[in-house]
């Protein structure tokens, strides 16, 4: 069969499916006047019966009069649950009564001032919880109160873009007395750190603050306490703790050499516990919480704007994979929290409230949560109405959500429960005992409620709870689906966030700060040692030159001793020569003054010369 033959059957099967409604409403209808015809005519013949009677005996009490109960809650009952949710203020139109069938005359509501005092919707899954959560969101807007939501799922998307209409949307809407019509809200995207479509959500990591970060990493209450103990640390020595790196570089500080003395002053922080923590911040990092912190840091305030027309902004924060990540989530949405209740101011009881915070799979929250992080989240909800902010929480059972916390809530909307098991049965009871009496049997009805129905109780505009109500809720105006992935980008692309808080920074902090400083201490450290080893090395050279000095002037003593024994020596031949010349000059002398030997020797040179006389 063709795509066009399947459409038109389709349509045909809706359109057949809505005329048996209205044949069946058409029926109930002839069916109730028929009873209160049937009901007029018994008071009539008893009315009849009872003169008669009455000149006979004494007056009797008059029998009841009204039509038939129908559902499970008399007329007096439904009248009752009229009257308490008629409020004079603003309201959020929840739904419309059931007894038997929808009442669209009895119309289930919520005072919009009463949203600060916080509130709870619960339901298993696929009840329709994130329905719920999308008509309350867009009912906010509509009255210009700001909305910030976890879209964990991604089909809160559709929030931007207006919903379309079909037989069975426009059968159930009219059945409850709504007038229904397709409408678009002012929605703002955003990110965890840039995972996801979205404007980039960023704290740093002194902002988000030890205990938060403690419960994140699933430390004990030893390690936590160390951590804030290197946190204060960081604050003193004026260490800005930006990103996972600066506070892993703090922690590598205080357990290396340059620390120890830092470390011994921090009132005795193991070596082992900062091994813990820096292992758990690797496993963290490694999770994908290095792009959540880090600069710039978001303004929480952003989450309180309004759009030109008036309408309250609806931030939405995509989480995809919050299933790998429940941890990091839930205690950012925390951070949120605390960090609005840190700025902003005091404002009582307003009309209104200034935001509107959904906590989905608040279970999350909750699980495996240290005494002083429970601490934290009851002292938060507790206070934060009085900065104007409601909270919401979202989740499957009221036991996920600890008793000092339901204890501040002032709203429930609670859809489907199952008791499959001894502990839902039990869970279901405990959840039935903390109802306002009622005409409902509670266990019957939670257990056999339909999609997108749910018992409902409120906190009336004098703070007193209203009568129970089996509700059937109202449908969102907006899409009811994920929004298309290229009008999300183009969105975001467009948003004026985008250009403050897309692009991250990178400023000196505690990593570059420490790094700085070890590597001036590795310079320094690297100088002393060259300064060691070129002394050593002078030392060793002054103590050669020393030897050769040595050395050289035993030479010059032996060379000069050496000179000195041949000066005495020759002096001693010379004196020795001498003494031979003047031995023999003193011969000559004697025989030359010899006059045999002058006359001999005159006779020779007279010869010789031929200076003597030839004889004749």
């Amino acid at each position: 069969m063709s795509d066009p033959t399947i459409e038109q059957a389709r349509a045909a099967a809706d359109a057949a499916a809505a005329e048996a409604n209205r044949l069946q409403a058409e029926a109930q209808a002839a069916l109730t006047r028929a009873q209160e015809a049937a009901a007029a005519a018994t008071q009539a013949v008893e009315a009849a019966k009872a003169q008669a009677a009455s000149l006979q005996a004494p007056p009797a009490p008059a029998s009841p009069s009204g039509p038939p109960q129908v559902g499970p809650l008399s007329a007096e009952q439904v009248d009752a649950v009229r009257r308490g949710y008629a409020f004079e203020g603003p309201a959020l139109e929840l739904g419309a009564l059931i007894n038997g069938t929808p009442q669209p005359d009895v119309q289930v509501r919520v005072p919009l001032g009463m949203l600060n005092r916080h509130g709870l919707v619960a339901g298993a899954t696929g009840t329709g919880k994130t329905r719920t959560l999308q008509a309350l969101a867009e009912q906010l807007s509509a009255a210009g109160v700001p909305v910030f939501a976890a879209d964990i799922k991604g089909d809160l998307s559709g929030v931007a873009a207006p919903g379309v209409a079909n037989p069975k949307l426009t059968a159930r809407t009219a059945g409850i007395g709504q007038d229904w019509s397709p409408e678009s809200f002012p929605v703002e995207f955003f990110s965890l750190g840039g995972a996801g479509t979205g404007v980039p959500i960023r704290a740093t990591v002194s902002g988000f603050g030890p205990l938060l970060l403690a419960k994140v990493l699933g430390l004990n209450e030893t390690q936590a306490s160390s951590l804030a103990l290197v946190f204060h640390y960081a604050e003193d020595h004026g260490l800005a703790l930006a990103d996972l790196e600066d506070l892993r570089a703090v922690l590598q500080w205080l357990s290396g050499d340059e620390g120890k003395a830092d470390l011994a002053g921090l009132g005795g922080i193991s070596g082992a516990t900062i091994g813990v923590i820096l292992r758990e911040l690797v496993g963290f990092a490694d999770a994908g919480a290095d792009g959540f912190f880090g600069e710039p840091e978001i303004d929480t305030r952003e989450f309180l704007r309004t759009a030109p027309d008036g309408r309250g902004i609806v931030s939405l924060l995509e989480v995809p994979g919050v299933a790998d990540r429940p941890a990091l989530y839930s205690t950012f949405l925390m951070w949120l929290l605390a960090d609005l209740f840190n700025d902003l101011p005091e404002v009582g009881d307003p009309e209104k409230p200034k935001l509107v915070f959904f906590f989905d799979e608040a279970h999350l929250l909750f699980a495996d949560a240290s005494k002083d992080f429970l601490d934290q989240v009851i002292r938060t909800v507790r206070l934060i109405r009085s900065k104007g902010v409601g909270i919401v929480f979202v989740t499957q059972t009221p036991k996920d959500v600890p008793g000092e916390v339901l204890g501040q809530l002032g709203s429930r909307v609670q859809h489907q429960l199952r008791a499959f098991t001894p502990d839902d049965a039990k869970a279901l009871r405990a959840t039935v005992q903390t109802y306002p009496r009622s005409g409902y049997d509670l266990e019957q009805v939670l257990t056999g409620l339909g999609i997108g129905e749910a018992v409902v109780t409120v906190m009336n505009e004098n703070g007193a709870p209203t009568p129970v109500a089996w509700t059937r809720l109202r449908a969102p105006q907006a899409l009811m689906a994920p929004m298309p992935a290229d009008a999300m980008t183009a969105a975001v692309a467009a948003s004026p966030l985008q250009a403050k808080y897309g692009t991250a920074l990178d400023r000196e902090t505690a990593s570059e700060l420490l790094t700085a400083k070890m590597n001036a201490a590795a310079e320094a450290d690297k100088a002393e040692k060259d300064a060691a080893a070129q002394a050593k090395a002078d030392a060793a050279a002054d103590k050669l030159a020393a030897a050769e000095a040595r050395k050289d002037a035993a030479a010059r003593k032996e060379a000069d001793r050496e000179r000195a024994a041949a000066q005495r020596e020759a002096e001693h031949q010379a004196a020795a020569r001498n003494r031979a010349m003047q031995q023999g000059v003193s011969v000559v002398t004697k025989v030359l003054g010899n006059r045999q030997t002058q006359r001999m020797l005159g006779d020779v040179l007279g010869g010789i010369f031929g200076t003597r006389r030839r004889g004749r």
